[in-house]
């Protein structure tokens, strides 16, 4: 894959690295007496100096007598120099975060390039949301680099979106120099059972000569997972179980094993690399989705190849996870993803190799960050007007959040949810019904839940049933509700549910927690309804009172609004609710979400 990524390309300046390597030319960067994490070789090399001219690395091994006078030194002695961490998957909307501060957060825990599939902003603003995405992450030393929204819907027929995103348009995004391919292929069984609409998107990316990535959630690892791969799906996310993960590895697919703020696969997909005799290159380390909780307080992906050591992979086999399997997995080890003569000088200095503790990070050769603090400033980017207004709702009252049934109780399907678990489990209850009302059911754990269609005007809303996450009293509401982004609104009474939803409206996205007629906290994201501008220190403070206020109600889960926001998501199973009605995940459905 052609490289657009880094400061500049290595035809441009592979004389310049030559004649450094030989001495005819100073190197603008010298770090000395390191020990080098050669993730090539998986070597730790001791009393190791590195060379950087234009960027780039022009000599590995003795550079001291390659020194001028304009040469700027570091003495890494004691410490440990790797490859900058690469995340091979992820949505930034996740974090609540723009793009520019997003990097300002992830850039000083040692993170030099990010594959972005910014699917949640596609949804609601579509081609024209992404790129202000990429024009915001341009002013940053990151590399924003996109993987296409291939799903946009995530499964058609079943719900409403802001935006569309079809072959023609996949086509138009291959030839944008930022794009490395396409974004999760989330419909898998539009590729097992052979849907024109589909393969034509993968086609359109495999024949810009790009990468493919995946979304195969279901445990079938013989027919389907190979129709899968054999269409050209290079990589996948969806593993929850580390057989599933290993036999993807076995079939040539990337296993990446995530580690987000609330989904913790990696506990058991790492079993993958640590319980069996494998070649660990086929398997990378991603965050798919992080809250700014977790970005403050742990950390990016130096916090996850930490956890992947922890788990008792080995601290080389960590980095590699997280360096160069990666950038293989791009086609872009030939650029970037180790400290290598001609690659993108992209690297990290570390205090403690065990616990991956960043102390100085580069990117393209210049100090990005140092002792976790952003070095320098980057210029303001603001969104358009438009973005910040795409919750086109009108308030709503308490009245059309009933749910009608006659007889003095009524048998409903119930979407459980599983903590730190993307998949949900159909289980069934009886609730009580009063004045011909369906009600919600604290002592079950069950809540009424509506997702109101937010982005055309239609009035459409889907309802259902929702257990497992032990509110007692009170409403919750976000738009950040996957894929489509719709308003999503839960609770145990219809006056709690209606101020929140109402609150959300007023405030253009976000999410809120109401108990009693009063608003217990908020998130403001006015940004397409899924991020704000501010910086992550004031969003985290936000996302702390939220969780308190969950607390409040009853929640115990970590990240529970994380866990809420995929009960929309119909391409995973088993239930879901979306703005069209409640679908069977297993037969791909509508189902009645009222039994008797």
């Amino acid at each position: 894959m052609i490289n657009h990524f880094c400061k500049k390309p290595l035809w441009e300046v592979s004389r310049t690295l030559s004649d450094v390597a030989m001495g005819r030319q100073a190197p603008d960067l010298v770090i000395k007496d390191a020990t080098l994490v050669n993730v090539c070789t998986k070597e730790l090399l001791p009393h190791t100096d590195v060379a950087v001219a234009q960027g780039r690395i022009a000599m590995v091994g003795d550079c001291k007598g390659l020194i001028g006078p304009h040469t700027t030194v570091v003495d890494a002695k004691g410490k440990w120099l790797a490859p900058a961490f690469m995340d091979g998957h992820i949505h930034v909307e996740s974090s609540m975060l723009t793009a520019g501060e997003y990097a300002k957060a992830v850039v000083p825990h040692g993170t030099s390039a990010i594959f972005m599939d910014p699917h949640e902003i596609c949804n609601v603003a579509g081609f024209d949301g992404v790129k202000c995405m990429l024009q915001d992450a341009k002013r940053t030393p990151l590399k924003a680099i996109l993987s296409t929204p291939s799903c946009v819907p995530a499964v058609p027929g079943f719900e409403d979106t802001g935006a569309s995103v079809g072959p023609l348009d996949v086509a138009e995004s291959m030839t944008w120099d930022e794009c490395s391919g396409l974004g999760e292929m989330m419909n898998f069984p539009g590729i097992i059972y052979s849907d024109e609409r589909t393969h034509a998107i993968v086609g359109e990316t495999l024949k810009a000569g790009k990468i493919v990535t995946g979304h195969f959630s279901i445990p079938d690892t013989g027919s389907a997972l190979n129709a899968y791969v054999a269409a050209g799906v290079r990589c996948c996310h969806e593993s929850s179980r580390a057989e599933d993960a290993l036999a993807k590895m076995r079939l040539g697919m990337y296993a990446m094993l995530r580690k987000g703020s609330a989904w913790n696969d990696l506990h058991e997909v790492s079993k993958a690399v640590t319980a069996h005799e494998v070649d660990s290159r086929f398997a990378c380390l991603i965050s798919d989705d992080t809250h700014p909780h977790t970005l403050a307080g742990k950390g990016h992906m130096d916090y996850i190849v930490r956890r992947a050591i922890e788990e008792g992979i080995d601290p080389l086999t960590a980095i590699q996870m997280a360096t160069i399997n990666t950038a293989q997995c791009f086609q872009l080890d030939h650029e970037m993803g180790s400290i290598t003569p001609g690659k993108c000088a992209d690297m990290v200095l570390l205090d403690d190799l065990n616990t991956c503790l960043v102390s100085k990070v580069w990117i393209d050769g210049d100090l990005v960050a140092e002792d976790g603090q952003i070095v320098g400033t980057y210029p303001a980017y603001t969104y358009p007007e438009w973005i910040t207004h795409s919750v086109h709702l009108d308030p709503i009252s308490s009245a059309e959040l009933k749910i009608a049934h006659e007889g003095a109780s009524a048998k409903v399907r119930v979407i459980e949810a599983i903590p730190g678990r993307t998949g949900t489990v159909e289980r069934f209850a009886t609730l009580p019904v009063v004045d011909g009302a369906i009600q919600a059911d604290s002592e079950q754990d069950v809540l009424k839940a509506f997702v109101l269609e937010r982005h055309h005007e239609t009035g459409t809303k889907g309802f259902g049933f929702l257990q497992g996450f032990g509110i007692r009293h009170g409403a919750l509401a976000q738009t950040v509700a996957h894929d489509a982004h719709n308003l999503l609104v839960v609770g145990d009474n219809d006056e709690d549910m209606a101020l929140a939803a109402n609150e959300l409206i007023r405030l253009e996205g976000g999410l809120v927690a109401v108990k009693d007629g009063k608003v217990l906290a908020e998130v403001a994201l006015p940004i397409a309804g899924l991020m704000s501008d501010r910086p992550l220190h004031e969003m985290n403070d936000k996302v702390a009172a939220l969780e308190a206020a969950w607390q409040e109600m009853g929640c115990t889960l970590p990240s529970p609004f994380m866990i809420m926001s995929i009960i929309p998501l119909a391409c995973l199973p088993e239930l879901r609710l979306t703005n069209r009605g409640l679908v069977d995940c297993r037969t791909f459905q509508f189902v009645e979400p009222i039994l008797d």
